[in-house]
């Protein structure tokens, strides 16, 4: 686990008593600080009491003797409003920051490469780090994907730290200058907490902070704030710019055309690989974050063939287009994290014929969106609060569908009905457009009895 040496006999404080926070806690704790936490609920502060912290009340005690506060990232220091315990830090002359700057403090000899962006931050997260894995990297992986950083290895010299950032780590981590920074996509969101778009886009472009070259920045162009941004930074030239695309040729850059995935860093346009033999790495919004984790991989030194070899291998990740099982040529995908009609746009762009599992807590949205889609559904099958409106949607599209109630009995339905139709490249997906909560406790839960239900049933391979 991280060391923070440097902290040693200091008074902190932490803000937030989350998993991160919690983690927070007890490295300051190891290290030999004396640690204050807080957190708005009693439950939070119970547990941190219970054990052994020392909790005191941010919102009143005199934080004189502090300098600093660590800060869980998903409460407000800024926008919409701030935090009382932030106005009354800055009113202190307290730094505000949050666990990766203290990473970034400790691990000074270590590389970074950081990722961010509106869409697709966690699969290229985890693909880069599965490729420099396979490379043989010494390698820890965490941040916004969901290992606090302060739980990571130490790795000194020669290690990596593959971090996911979001816009709320970014404008609270100051000594990081990233090797390579990954900057996806930026459309809008969180938009409350940024002051508006302008803040949301400020907050995304720290990952370029302070980069000089040979470090990297690796820029989607598929929208047109990214595509303002890599002008930007090429313009100025302090690093070296690599802008990357799903949608076609971008010199000097890495690419997807035709169904190729094109290198052209060098100025040579060279194909590297068939995009369609990544088997969990389907559809074009898949194929931005392979071009975005090859650039990034080569500018860490990976060569290309080995990038690729071990993007074959990667495993994806679970609840997000998760391929599960094949049986007698009908995959099974399991997308249980698409709680939205956006969400399962993406899946029902990737898989064609579909024997479509869907339902759960509807969102206020309902498929709004999805009518295009609909010509690649053999059969929808309902399970859920959201059937009655849901099948009502279906057949005013002229969508066979079927109320199934249960997760069990959907996938038996629907493997059933895939199985006898024996469509080429049939797929069975789960990818709700639902909440999971009328009936689990999360999509991961929903994901994992899918994977059961699925893993029951006869016939076919693993």
């Amino acid at each position: 686990m991280i060391n923070l040496f440097y902290m040693d006999g200091l008074p902190v404080a932490v803000m937030g008593l989350g998993k991160s926070g919690m983690a927070t806690a007890d490295a300051l704790a190891r290290a030999g600080a004396e640690v204050w936490v807080w957190d708005d609920s009693q439950a939070k502060r119970d547990e941190a009491e219970a054990a052994g912290y020392r909790v005191v009340d941010l919102t009143t005690a005199d934080l004189s003797e502090l300098t600093t506060i660590v800060w869980s990232p998903g409460i407000p220091h800024t926008f919409p409003k701030p935090h009382p315990v932030a106005e009354r830090a800055r009113a202190a002359n307290l730094e505000i920051v949050c666990d990766i700057e203290l990473l970034a403090r400790s691990e000074r000899d270590a590389a970074y490469v950081g990722i961010t962006g509106t869409n697709g931050k966690s699969t290229t997260t985890s693909l880069i780090s599965h490729v420099m894995q396979e490379a043989r990297r010494r390698v820890a992986v965490g941040g916004n994907l969901g290992t606090p950083v302060l739980t990571l290895d130490p790795l000194g010299v020669g290690g990596t730290y593959v971090l996911e950032m979001s816009s709320y780590q970014l404008e609270l981590t100051f000594s990081i200058t990233f090797d390579v920074a990954v900057l996806l996509n930026v459309t809008p969101d969180h938009l409350d907490r940024h002051g508006g778009m302008d803040g949301y886009v400020a907050a995304k472009k720290l990952i370029f902070h302070r980069q000089t070259k040979p470090r990297t920045a690796v820029i989607g162009v598929d929208d047109a704030i990214c595509r303002k941004i890599c002008e930007d930074l090429k313009a100025v030239g302090d690093q070296r710019v690599w802008p990357i695309s799903a949608e076609g040729r971008v010199p000097g850059g890495v690419y997807a055309d035709a169904g190729w995935l094109i290198d052209d860093t060098e100025g040579t346009a060279e194909r590297v690989a068939d995009l369609t033999s990544f088997p969990t790495l389907l559809g074009k919004h898949n194929w931005q974050n392979a071009a975005a984790a090859f650039a990034a991989c080569k500018a860490a030194g990976v060569p290309a063939p080995a990038i690729v070899a071990a993007m074959t291998t990667f495993p994806g990740l679970a609840h997000r287009q998760q391929l599960v099982r094949t049986i007698d040529n009908v995959r099974f995908v399991n997308d249980s994290k698409a709680t939205n009609a956006d969400a399962a746009e993406k899946a029902l762009a990737t898989f064609d014929p579909i024997y479509w599992i869907l339902g759960g807590q509807a969102k206020s949205t309902g498929l709004a969106g999805l009518d295009g889609y609909m010509g690649r559904v053999r059969h929808a099958f309902l399970i859920g609060e959201a059937t009655e409106p849901f099948a009502a949607w279906l057949a005013e599209r002229n969508v066979p569908h079927t109320r199934c109630g249960t997760l069990d009995v959907a996938v038996g339905k629907a493997a059933e009905l895939a199985l006898a139709e024996k469509k080429a490249n049939a797929c069975v997906l789960l990818s709700p457009a639902c909440a999971s909560w009328d009936q689990f406790t999360s999509f991961e839960a929903r994901g994992d009895a899918f994977v059961r239900h699925v893993n029951e049933l006869s016939g076919g391979a693993a």
